[in-house]
């Protein structure tokens, strides 16, 4: 997934621009709203989200705001140093999707784009049933059995195998499954509380916890789940 970052500040745009393709977004990068139209005018279409400083040199973020939304309906997010609610007002009713306030956490903002993209995201009839081995999810009651005999998991423990049945034969890195557990759950998990977690669903799942075959681990990438 690709998103146009237009930040004039090179620094910050470099720092944002690492953490994005870290958590496996593509990026295009642009300082000013000249270069940010003719990538525009080239192919909107790669594009499934932007972020866009308000301040630019030659310009406001509003004005690449109003292009975009005049051409696609594709998300878009302002960043700014300017926490004030006629600015926040005027991006929200220019079309703005979320606004978000300088200095932010890096985790907050992809929180951010994932809540925006998943509005974004045409509705597609839900499975009831998702089969992952000998293992069954039923969704609509929200219970797992394992050959046949129900497994009691926890809900975070849940949670976290409804990401997997998402993704099955995709890697997941760490930061991929925290920022997805942290965003629904409302609440902070850790990187060792996921260890935690990983262990128990491997327990409680597999046929033999120290020899995976379900969660796989992927040196140096993360986990996977399925092929």
């Amino acid at each position: 997934m690709k998103i146009l970052l237009v930040e004039d500040d090179k620094t910050i745009a470099s720092g944002l621009e690492y953490s994005l393709q870290q958590d496996r977004f593509s990026t295009v990068l642009c300082h000013d709203i000249a270069t940010a139209k003719i990538v525009l005018d080239e192919d909107i279409d790669q594009f499934v989200l932007c972020l866009f400083d308000l301040s630019l040199p030659d310009g406001s973020g509003y004005d690449l705001c109003k292009i975009v939304k005049a051409r696609r309906d594709i998300p878009v997010i302002f960043l700014t140093a300017i926490d004030d609610e006629v600015n926040v007002v005027m991006g929200l009713d220019m079309g703005a999707d979320d606004y978000i306030t300088k200095p932010f956490r890096i985790r907050e903002l992809l929180s951010r784009i994932r809540s925006v993209l998943r509005r974004y995201q045409k509705p597609s009839q839900t499975k009831t049933i998702v089969d992952i081995g000998d293992v069954r999810i039923h969704t609509l009651e929200g219970k797992v059995h394992k050959k046949g005999a129900e497994i009691q998991l926890t809900a975070l423990e849940y949670r976290l195998l409804l990401i997997f049945s998402n993704h099955i034969g995709q890697v997941l890195s760490r930061s991929q499954l925290l920022e997805q557990i942290w965003d629904v759950a409302g609440d902070f998990v850790n990187d060792n509380t996921l260890t935690v977690y990983i262990k128990r669903l491997r327990e409680k799942l597999e046929d033999d916890p120290g020899h995976p075959t379900l969660i796989k681990t992927v040196r140096g990438l993360g986990y996977k789940v399925g092929d």
